[in-house]
C-alpha cells in the first residue's frame, strides 16, 4: 500500500466523519440532536427531532459524503484502486466520526452515496426498494436493511468480486448498527413513520 493510497483513505474517512446532523441541528435549530430521540446523528433521528426539511438535508449531505469520497477522490489522486474501497472508509467515518466523539450514524445514507458514485442504477434500485418497504412497513430501520440486502443481490448479479465484498460489508454494517432496532421490531416497540403526515 502506497503513501498516496493511505492519504486517500484518510481523506475519505475525514469526509465521512463530517457530522451533518450535528451541524444542521446546532447551526440552524440550536439543538444537539444527540440529546434527543435515539441520540443518533443520522437522517432518521434528524427527521424525528427537527422535521422533514432538516431530515432530507442531513440525508442528502450524508449521501454526498459517500459520493464525494468514492467519486471525486480517485479523480484528484492517481491511484489504481477500486473506488468502492475508498468509499467504505467514508462509511466508517460516518459510523465512527472523529469530529463527534466516534458516535455517528448507521451507515445507510453514506453507503448509498458510495453506490451512487460507482453504480447509479443500483442506487436507483435500492432507493426504490427502500421507499416501497417504508410505505409498506413504515419502519425506516427495516427498510434500510432490506435496501442493503437488495443492493447485495444486485451486486451478485453484476458479478464484480470487489463490489460484492464491499456491498456485503456495508450491508453487514447496516444490519449491525440496527441491532437494537431489530430487537424493537421483534418486540413491536419500534417507532413507525408516515411520510405523508405533517410534523405537529
Amino acid at each position: 500500500m502506497t503513501f498516496e493510497v493511505i492519504i486517500v483513505f484518510l481523506i475519505a474517512y475525514l469526509i465521512g466523519s463530517i457530522p451533518s446532523g450535528l451541524i444542521i441541528g446546532k447551526v440552524f435549530y440550536g439543538i444537539d440532536i444527540r440529546e434527543h430521540g435515539s441520540g443518533n446523528l443520522g437522517g432518521t433521528n434528524t427527521f424525528r427531532t427537527l422535521g422533514k426539511k432538516a431530515g432530507f438535508t442531513v440525508t442528502l449531505a450524508d449521501i454526498l459524503k459517500g459520493t464525494i469520497a468514492a467519486g471525486l477522490l480517485p479523480i484528484f489522486f492517481d491511484i489504481d484502486i477500486h473506488t468502492v474501497i475508498i468509499g467504505i472508509f467514508a462509511v466508517i467515518g460516518h459510523m465512527y466520526p472523529i469530529f463527534a466523539g466516534f458516535k455517528g450514524g448507521k451507515a445507510v445514507a453514506t453507503s448509498a452515496g458510495v453506490v451512487l458514485a460507482f453504480v447509479p442504477v443500483m442506487f436507483v434500485v435500492i432507493l426504490a426498494v427502500f421507499f416501497i418497504s417504508l410505505l409498506t412497513t413504515k419502519y425506516v430501520s427495516l427498510s434500510s436493511m432490506i435496501a442493503g440486502i437488495a443492493g447485495l443481490i444486485y451486486s451478485l448479479i453484476l458479478g464484480d468480486p470487489i463490489l460484492i465484498i464491499v456491498i456485503a460489508l456495508m450491508t453487514l454494517f447496516i444490519i449491525y448498527r440496527h441491532r437494537t432496532n431489530i430487537k424493537r421490531i421483534i418486540n413491536k416497540t419500534e417507532p413507525k413513520v408516515n411520510l405523508f403526515k405533517k410534523k405537529s
